[in-house]
């Protein structure tokens, strides 16, 4: 990330645009929530330079979801997907070296880890996980395959839309932002209590990504589009505590 411009500063969090931290109807946050007020301080020199992330670090699938955890070149099973989109400042500006990860239940609804309750197939031929670098300005892309709706035990009906997890590294540590993207015309987005934490329809909506008809790939895959704001008053929100980042 030689070269980049300096910060010159952050523009202050707006708290009211995060959830609540606690939110009753999405049980886990009755124990998560934190019982005293929020400490605000100054960011440090640290934080306003770090981390530094380079293409080297790249495997050349790690932003092929559909072929990076293959078995004898053989692809995941699956509705095939583009998601693409920037990483931008709290000016509209496009972020370059921002490293993005991502991870996603298969297109069955299940995650490849030893604790998942369930019990949709595991396919071989998908680890669930990717990540790469914005560009110069700011642009990303990854292919991989529409991840399946799952039931989860907040109550005995609840279940989770398609999404998929993202976890995005600017070009500081006061830049960071872990959120979830979810897919145009899900119905089950405006049932889950995790989305009904949310207070702001507006919010909501920022993170659905719309069907991007004029990116697909003919004969192969669907397209969404998903632009990331890392700060400021309409950053991408979610999962980040409202005290900082």
């Amino acid at each position: 990330m030689t070269g980049s411009p300096p910060s010159g500063g952050y523009f202050r969090r707006d708290r009211d645009w995060h959830p609540a931290p606690l939110t009753p109807s999405y049980k886990t946050t009755v124990k998560r929530a934190p019982s005293f007020a929020p400490l605000s301080f100054p960011t440090s020199l640290g934080e306003e330079t770090g981390p530094v992330f380079g293409h080297e670090m790249l495997g050349p699938l790690d932003n092929d979801l559909i072929h990076n955890f293959a078995r004898d070149g053989a692809p995941a099973i699956g509705p095939r997907i583009v998601v693409h989109g920037r990483v931008l400042d709290e000016t509209g500006r496009g972020v370059p070296n921002a490293l993005i990860e991502i991870w996603q239940a298969n297109a069955g609804g299940r995650y490849r880890h030893k604790k998942e309750s369930y019990l949709a197939p595991l396919d071989p031929n998908f680890g669930g996980c990717g990540r790469v670098i914005s560009g110069p300005d700011g642009r990303y892309e990854f292919r991989t395959v529409m991840p399946g709706p799952y039931p989860w035990p907040n109550t005995a009906n609840d279940w989770r839309p398609a999404h998929i997890h993202l976890s995005v590294f600017g070009p500081a540590f006061a830049q960071r932002l872990i959120t979830q993207m979810y897919f145009e015309g899900d119905p089950l987005i405006w049932r889950c209590p995790i989305v009904g934490a949310i207070s702001s329809r507006a919010a909501i909506e920022s993170l659905i990504a719309p069907l991007d008809m004029a990116r697909n790939i003919p004969m192969d895959a669907r397209a969404y589009k998903f632009d990331i704001v890392l700060r400021g008053r309409r950053q991408t929100m979610f999962e980040n505590r409202p005290e900082g980042t």
